[in-house]
C-alpha cells in the first residue's frame, strides 16, 4: 500500500491535521475489506473549496484496460517496472477528522463512511456514464451559470463577483491598468516615430465581467493620453468579449462614456478567434482576467510508472437526490432526466416544460441552484496507449500558418513524466484559447493573463488544484508550464510572476509576447 499525504506543511500549521482522526480510520476500514493491500494507493489532500464535487472519501478503480476496447484494437502496454494499482482512496482531511468528518458524511463516523464506499453501497444517481473531464455535464452547468446569470444573481441577492476571493477581480486595480497603459505607450512611441503605427490601435479584453475591469482602464487611458498628448485615445478601439450577453450589456452601461471606442462581442472564450479572426495580428493587447481557470479540461496522471487518463462521470448523492426529486414531485428514476431538461432549456423556459413539476421561474432557478449545491464527480483512471494517442485540442485549432491542426499528448511527456507520481490539469480550453489570442497579437503586441496558475509541477504534488465551485461556475487552476512549453514553441516568451498590486492571495500574472 502506498499512502501520499499532499499537505504536509498542515502538520505544523498552527492548527495541525490530526493524521489519526482524519487517515487513520480509512487505513482501518482497508484492513478490514477485501481489497488487496499491495494494490491500493491512498491520496490524502486538503480541499479548500468549501463547494467542490468530492465527498470526504471517494474509492477511485485503476483500469488495467481502456473502457470498452475496439476490437483489433492494441493493449496498453505495461512498462516494465510498473507498479499496478486496483484502486485509489482520495481522503479530503479539510473534512475528515473528528467533528467535521460526522458534519461532512449525514453523521457516519469516518471509517463506516470509508467501508461503505469500499463496498460500493453509495445508492448515486447518476447524470451520465464516464468520459473525459472536459466532457462532463459540469460544464453545461457552467455554460448555464453564465447564460442565466442575471436569474442566479437575483436568486442569490449577490453579484457573482463576489464570489471571488476577496470579493472583487483583480483586474479593477489601477496601478496595474496604468502600467500596462505606460507599456503600451512606450511601443506605440517607438512606432510612430518610424511611421509604423496603425490608425487604429486595438485592444482586446477576453472576459470582460461587469465592465470595472474595461472602466478603470478607459479611464486611466484617457487620462494617461492627456498628458502624454499623442492623441492614442481617439485611435483606439477596446473590444470587450464575453459568453454573456448578459455581462456585456452590464459592461455597455458601465463604460457609457467610453462607448465611441467600445464594441461588445459575444463570444465563446476558447474559441476567440471564431468572432475576432479579423484581427489577426493587429492586436496590441490581448487582456484576460480570471478565464483561463473557468474553462473545460481533462486531467492526466502517471502513476506507478504508467500515464492514465481521468474519467470522470456526475451524479447526485442518495440523499440529496431523493429531496430534491420529492421537493419537484418527481421519481428519483427520472430525476436525470429533468436535470438535463434544465441544462437544455434553462431555467426561464423550464416551468412551460415541466409545469407539472416547476410551477414558475423562481421554482426552476432554485431547482438548479440546489442540484448544482448536491452535483458530485466520481473518478477513475483509464490507461493511455501513449501521450501521442491523446489530443489536447481539437483538430479545428488553426496553426500560424492557417491550417487545421491539434496539439499532441507527447507535449505532455516532460512535465508528466520527469519523476514521481503525478496528477495535473491539461487546461484544454485555457490552451486553445491561449493560442488562438497569440495569433490576434501584432508583432509588437502582448497577452497578459491574470488567473489561478499553478507555475511548477511540482505544485500539483503538494495541493488540490480543483474542481472547485464558484458560485455556479467550475474553478480549475491553469497548468502554467504547460502553457509556457506550447507558447514556446510558437515563438513566445512566456513568464510568470506573482500579481504585483495586490499583497497576499493567489493570483499570477501571465505575459506572453513574441521573442526575441
Amino acid at each position: 500500500m502506498l499512502v501520499d499525504f499532499r499537505p504536509h506543511t498542515r502538520l505544523r500549521a498552527e492548527q495541525p491535521v490530526d493524521i489519526g482522526a482524519s487517515v487513520v480510520p480509512v487505513l482501518e476500514a482497508l484492513s478490514e475489506s477485501t481489497a488487496d493491500l499491495d494494490r491500493v494507493r491512498v491520496v490524502a489532500d486538503w480541499v479548500q473549496y468549501r463547494a467542490n464535487f468530492r465527498d470526504v472519501v471517494d474509492v477511485r478503480p485503476i483500469l488495467h484496460t481502456p473502457r470498452e476496447p475496439r476490437p483489433g484494437t492494441v493493449p496498453v502496454p505495461m512498462p516494465m517496472g510498473a507498479r499496478e494499482d486496483d484502486l485509489e482512496i482520495a481522503v479530503d482531511v479539510r473534512r475528515s477528522g473528528g467533528a467535521a468528518a460526522l458534519e461532512h458524511s449525514g453523521g457516519a463516523p469516518l471509517k463506516e463512511l470509508a467501508a461503505a464506499r469500499l463496498q460500493q453501497r453509495s445508492g448515486h444517481v447518476l447524470l451520465e456514464d464516464w468520459g473525459r473531464g472536459s466532457e462532463s455535464c459540469i460544464w453545461d452547468f457552467n455554460a448555464l451559470y453564465w447564460a442565466a446569470l442575471e436569474l442566479w444573481e437575483k436568486a442569490s441577492g449577490q453579484g457573482y463577483e463576489q464570489a471571488l476571493p476577496g470579493g472583487e477581480s483583480d483586474a479593477r486595480n489601477t496601478d496595474a491598468a496604468r502600467e500596462l497603459i505606460d507599456e503600451l505607450f512606450t511601443v506605440w512611441d517607438r512606432l510612430a516615430a518610424t511611421n509604423a503605427l496603425p490608425d487604429e490601435l486595438y485592444v482586446v479584453e477576453l472576459g470582460v465581467g461587469n465592465g470595472n475591469q474595461a472602466k478603470v482602464f478607459l479611464d486611466a487611458f484617457r487620462a494617461r493620453d492627456e498628458e502624454h498628448g499623442r492623441g492614442y485615445y481617439q485611435r483606439l478601439q477596446y473590444l470587450m468579449c464575453d459568453y454573456s450577453q448578459h455581462v456585456l450589456d452590464l459592461a455597455r452601461e458601465t463604460v457609457a462614456e467610453h462607448l465611441d471606442h467600445v464594441s461588445a462581442f459575444a463570444l465563446d472564450a476558447v474559441r476567440p478567434c471564431t468572432a475576432l479572426g479579423f484581427l489577426q495580428y493587429k492586436v496590441f493587447l490581448v487582456y484576460v482576467s480570471n478565464v483561463y481557470d473557468n474553462l473545460p479540461t481533462d486531467e492526466v496522471a502517471h502513476l506507478g510508472g504508467r500515464t492514465y487518463c481521468v474519467e470522470t462521470r456526475a451524479y447526485l448523492p442518495a440523499d440529496a437526490a431523493a429531496e430534491l426529486a420529492a421537493s419537484v414531485a418527481v421519481d428519483v428514476a427520472d430525476l436525470p432526466a429533468l436535470v438535463h431538461k434544465l441544462l437544455r432549456l434553462g431555467p426561464a423556459l423550464l416551468p412551460d416544460a415541466a409545469p407539472q413539476h416547476l410551477s414558475d421561474v423562481d421554482a426552476a432557478v432554485d431547482f438548479w441552484q440546489r442540484v448544482w449545491a448536491a452535483l458530485r464527480l466520481e473518478e477513475r483512471y483509464v490507461p493511455l496507449a501513449g501521450l501521442d494517442t491523446y489530443a489536447l485540442s481539437t483538430p479545428t485549432l488553426r496553426s500560424f500558418h492557417g491550417a487545421e491542426t491539434e496539439l499532441g499528448g507527447e507535449l505532455l511527456g516532460p512535465l508528466l513524466e520527469s519523476g514521481a507520481d503525478l496528477r495535473m490539469h491539461v487546461s484544454n480550453g485555457a490552451l486553445t484559447s491561449f493560442v488562438e489570442s497569440l495569433r490576434l497579437l501584432h508583432p509588437y503586441g502582448r497577452l497578459v493573463c491574470h488567473d489561478l496558475f499553478v507555475t511548477a509541477a511540482e505544485g500539483y504534488r503538494t495541493h488540490f488544484r480543483g474542481p472547485g465551485k464558484y458560485d455556479g461556475s467550475v474553478v480549475n487552476w491553469v497548468n502554467g508550464p504547460l502553457l509556457a512549453h506550447v507558447g514556446r514553441r510558437h515563438g513566445f516568451d512566456v513568464r510568470y510572476e506573482r500579481f504585483r498590486h495586490r499583497n497576499g492571495g493567489n493570483i499570477v500574472t501571465m505575459t506572453a509576447q513574441v521573442g526575441d
